[in-house]
């Protein structure tokens, strides 16, 4: 058997949740087309009989604005080490810059064996690749391959995991064999919603919004109640997200039930409440609570 951890790195939004998602056969973590939807680290397992692969998703790499982003981007960076190997993202379409060579430092620094995977290849032509190839091996010193992937269309994809497990070491099955993720139904819970928000409500309100889960308990009747603060910055935000006659609170609770309801196999009743408080991305007490990284960043 053969088994190890997987951690991705790369800037915001070049599809790192997304190929994991493809790798594994399965809509495990929350995706969207905006920056820094992934804002925590997040183990996803894949199991079969001949290996267990674990990645280690992490937020996008970038120079933070916020404490908010300060907490993501160690949450990444501390994820590089300790693992079996990183899969260091671009986007083939964006190249490769500045924020792109700020991202191989750091995996440079890692000192750990790292495969090269330029992704969104649906989206340009092949001279294009052969360009970005040629920086990758260039920028990487410890890179043993490149793959070119899309996660839309799964081009690459099988190749890219048979790269990985050739590349692990021999080793126990860490988790169980039908266990998907660590993080507890409450994250899953919230991460949830978060996309929906992300999906439904206008461009400048994602980046403004947390979602906390504040109660989980099974009712009487069987069906399991899930409440959750929605917080934002601004007052303007909270009547965005409620909507007219509370019209968008409602299709995001609905989206976010049918999903949950999914996951746990069950009726869910969910209570979502608007809340604001401003500032609250330099704010600790709810940064490490929407974002679940209390063990991750302590000490």
């Amino acid at each position: 058997m053969r088994s190890g951890f997987v951690a991705l790195a790369g800037k915001p939004n070049v599809g790192k949740s997304s190929i994991v998602n493809a790798v594994v056969g399965k809509k495990v973590l929350i995706v969207s087309d905006k920056p820094q939807t992934t804002r925590n680290r997040i183990n996803v397992i894949h199991t079969t009989s001949d290996y267990q692969v674990i990645f280690v998703d992490t937020p996008g790499i970038h120079k933070p604005l916020y404490r908010l982003g300060e907490y993501m981007v160690k949450a990444a960076v501390s994820a590089l080490k300790g693992v079996d190997l990183v899969l260091t993202v671009v986007d083939a379409k964006q190249g490769i810059r500045k924020p792109e060579e700020f991202v191989f430092d750091y995996v440079n620094q890692s000192n750990t064996k790292t495969i090269g995977v330029i992704n969104k290849i649906d989206l340009v032509d092949g001279e294009r690749i052969k360009s970005l190839e040629k920086k990758m091996e260039d920028g990487l010193k410890n890179c043993i391959s490149i793959i070119k992937t899309s996660a839309v269309t799964g081009e690459g994809i099988k190749e890219l995991l048979d790269l990985i497990v050739d590349n692990l070491p021999e080793g126990p099955q860490y988790y169980p064999e039908d266990m998907v993720t660590d993080r507890p139904l409450s994250f899953m819970a919230s991460e949830i919603v978060r996309e929906k928000i992300f999906h439904l409500t206008y461009e400048e309100v994602p980046h403004s919004v947390a979602v906390i889960v504040e109660e989980i308990k099974e009712r009487e009747n069987g069906v399991l109640y899930i409440r959750a603060n929605i917080y934002v910055d601004r007052k303007s935000q909270k009547g965005i997200i409620i909507g007219n006659k509370g019209n968008m609170i409602k299709k995001i609770g609905q989206n976010a039930r049918q999903e949950i309801e999914y996951l746990v196999g069950n009726k869910v009743f969910l209570d979502l409440h608007v809340k604001v408080k401003e500032k609250w991305r330099d704010k600790d007490f709810i940064i490490l609570n929407e974002i679940g990284m209390k063990d991750d960043l302590r000490g």
